[in-house]
């Protein structure tokens, strides 16, 4: 059943100051929606600089906060996350995106929202064994997946799908693949490599593969799914997909640097990165380098967004546009002096 985003109405965006979450923002602002913002107390809030949308401070792990911000909320879009490759205490990130997602979707349902746009992640999806670029029928198990972070995206949404048929939950999955572009204001683990490669700071690479989108398609993409999307249904919102070796060679032209050359097998990197964890324990800084990084870079993490294209009208620009709109923002933000 589709849905018609009408000017005024409520909607609340979990993480709304975050990259993909503030590009959500700006897209349902565009759009003449009237937006609430959920934002944790700590979180940076300069992406929501100048916004005309309301701010208010709650936690996914604090119903009591999740109710006030939910109060007169038509539709809600979720994309706040834990996005950490690494964590000291890898449980924070399960409690974040497993138990936080629960606790805003059962005071959804008890506050009357109409309609919800979840933003889960290919992170729970499977590409182990593909030969193709893999579509929304590849789910994946926990026991499956790779790390904390992934493992949490899919519990998650298998909680959410649960929910779904047995309690009327009327949620759209999305799942993006790999953002790029303005705004990573932490940054991500993504918007790090881009500026490390930027700095001349990746000398070489492992062979491994990604899908690039623009974050602000995906946020496109999450209004389409809003208005077009089937309830129950996963649509991946993806873009281009390249070699790891094919991103730093963009990401070095435009910086005016030389593209890495060396290719490193994975192995000997292993000690390297169980070393790089070891710091990260006692700086609390998270590592360029991680073991759980190293596993998944085994696969070329290669997806198609056909489904999203041919149901809900979603298209992406180059991923190189991705890249250029990146680096402009971190140099005009001071990252990249």
């Amino acid at each position: 059943m589709s849905a018609t985003l009408r000017p005024g109405d409520l909607t609340l965006v979990t993480g709304g100051s975050g990259f993909l979450g503030s590009a959500v923002v700006r897209a349902l602002i565009g759009r003449g929606a009237r937006v609430r913002a959920l934002v944790r107390g700590s979180s940076p809030r300069g992406n929501l600089d100048g916004l005309d949308c309301e701010v208010v401070v709650g936690d996914l792990t604090d119903r009591e906060s999740l109710k006030a911000a939910l109060k007169d909320v038509r539709y809600l879009f979720h994309v706040a996350a834990d996005y950490r490759l690494w964590a000291r205490d890898p449980s924070e990130i399960i409690r974040a995106n497993v138990e936080g997602t629960l606790n805003l979707k059962r005071e959804a349902i008890a506050a009357g929202v109409e309609r919800i746009v979840y933003t889960s992640s290919v992170a729970a999806l499977r590409v182990a064994g593909a030969t193709a670029p893999v579509d929304e029928t590849a789910a994946l198990t926990p026991e499956e997946a790779i790390g904390a972070y992934k493992r949490s995206k899919t519990m998650a949404e298998r909680a959410v799908e649960d929910m779904i048929l047995r309690e009327g939950l009327p949620a759209i999955i999305v799942s993006p693949t790999t953002p790029i572009g303005p705004r990573d204001i932490r940054p991500t683990p993504t918007g790090r490599i881009l500026l490390d490669a930027a700095r001349g700071r990746i000398p070489a690479f492992v062979d491994t593969g990604l899908n690039f989108v623009h974050v602000d398609d995906v946020a496109a993409g999450h209004l389409l799914a809003f208005e077009k999307g089937r309830v129950g249904e996963r649509y991946i919102l993806g873009g281009e997909n390249l070699t790891l070796q094919q991103l730093l060679a963009t990401i070095a032209e435009l910086a005016g640097r030389k593209a890495p050359k060396i290719k490193l097998p994975r192995a000997p990197l292993m000690p390297l990165a169980f070393a790089a964890e070891r710091v990260a324990h006692l700086t609390g800084k998270e590592p360029l380098l991680t073991l759980d990084g190293l596993r998944m870079s085994r696969y070329h993490m290669f997806f198609t967004s056909a489904k999203a294209e041919r149901e809900l009208g979603y298209r992406s620009r180059p991923y190189r546009e991705g890249v250029i709109d990146a680096l402009a923002w971190f140099r005009t933000a001071g990252y990249l002096t």
